[in-house]
């Protein structure tokens, strides 16, 4: 699927607009620190590989901005424990 993913940081949120309805990543912006929330996909989306779309999009900007990642969100987590090389960003306790 090819959907373009966007940051929207008055919403605190990266979203992905498809035939009208909106999937999002909620997150909470700290100095030097992303908590990443919940992300949430439409049921008329879901299947469609939106969620990981995006999760790959947010990883990426979390890595532009020299952030470290503390993820909340299950499926981030569970996104991390397929995706290794993503591990880097974690914010060590």
């Amino acid at each position: 699927m090819d959907v373009e993913v966007k940051d929207n940081p008055a919403r605190h949120r990266y979203e992905a607009t498809v035939e009208g309805k909106t999937a999002f990543i909620e997150y909470k912006l700290l100095p030097c620190v992303m908590k990443v929330l919940h992300t949430e996909v439409p049921k008329e989306l879901e299947g469609r590989g939106l969620a990981r779309t995006m999760t790959q999009f947010a990883l990426k900007h979390i890595e532009e901005h020299n952030l470290q990642l503390v993820p909340l969100c299950p499926y981030m987590r569970s996104f991390l424990k397929k995706n290794p090389e993503y591990q880097r960003l974690v914010k060590q306790s």
